[in-house]
C-alpha cells in the first residue's frame, strides 16, 4: 500500500499505480511545482567525490555479480534499455533513519543529482521512500553523465532473491524465470 504522508486526503492505490503511470506515459512527467531545484553544491566538489568513490562502486557492483553467480536469484534478466527515459523519474529512494539521514539525502540530492518528485515520503513494502527524478535525463532519455551514474541506476532493474521483480513494462528488460 502506498500512502502520501503530508496529504492526508491524496492516497494512491499502491506502488503499481505509480508504475504504471510510468509505463504508459508517452511524455515526461511535468517537472515539480516550482521547477528542478539547483544543486547548491558546487561542481568542482561534487563531480571530484563521485570519481574518488567511482572504483568502490564498479568494485561493490562487480562483488555483488559474483555473489549473484554463486547464489542465483530465481529470475535472470533479459532485454537492453530502450532509453524512454521514465525509470529516471520515478526512482524510488529508500529513507534512511537515524543520525544519516540528512547525510544520505543530501548524497543522493546534492552530489548524485537527484530530485524529489513529490513533497511527499511514500510507504512501500512497509519502507519509507522518497520519489526522486533524475536531473541528468536528457529529452532523448539517455543519461547526460552515463560513465559516473549512481550504483541504483547501474543496478537497474533489480531482481531480487525475494518475490516478483518489479521492471517497468515497455522498458526493454524482461524477468525470465530459471530452470
Amino acid at each position: 500500500m502506498l500512502k502520501i504522508y503530508s496529504e492526508p486526503e491524496v492516497e494512491a492505490e499502491g506502488l503499481d499505480e505509480i508504475l504504471a503511470l510510468a509505463e504508459e506515459a508517452e511524455e515526461p512527467p511535468p517537472e515539480p511545482p516550482r521547477g528542478i531545484p539547483r544543486q547548491w553544491l558546487p561542481g568542482w566538489i561534487r563531480w571530484p567525490v563521485r570519481i574518488v568513490l567511482l572504483p568502490f562502486i564498479l568494485l561493490d557492483l562487480g562483488a555483488q555479480k559474483i555473489a549473484r553467480m554463486l547464489i542465483r536469484p530465481p529470475f535472470k534478466k533479459e532485454g537492453k534499455c530502450l532509453k524512454r527515459g521514465n525509470c529516471c523519474h520515478y526512482i524510488l529512494i529508500p529513507e534512511a533513519k537515524g543520525a544519516l539521514r540528512k547525510l544520505f539525502y543530501f548524497w543522493n540530492t546534492q552530489v548524485l543529482g537527484f530530485y524529489r518528485r513529490h513533497p511527499e515520503v511514500y510507504e512501500s513494502d512497509e519502507k519509507r521512500v522518497y520519489v526522486m527524478g533524475c536531473r541528468y535525463l536528457r529529452k532523448n532519455g539517455t543519461c547526460g553523465h552515463y560513465h559516473l551514474r549512481p550504483a541504483v541506476c547501474r543496478k537497474w532493474p533489480v531482481i531480487e532473491y525475494f518475490g516478483y521483480p518489479r521492471i517497468i513494462k515497455g522498458c526493454g528488460f524482461k524477468a525470465i524465470p530459471r530452470d
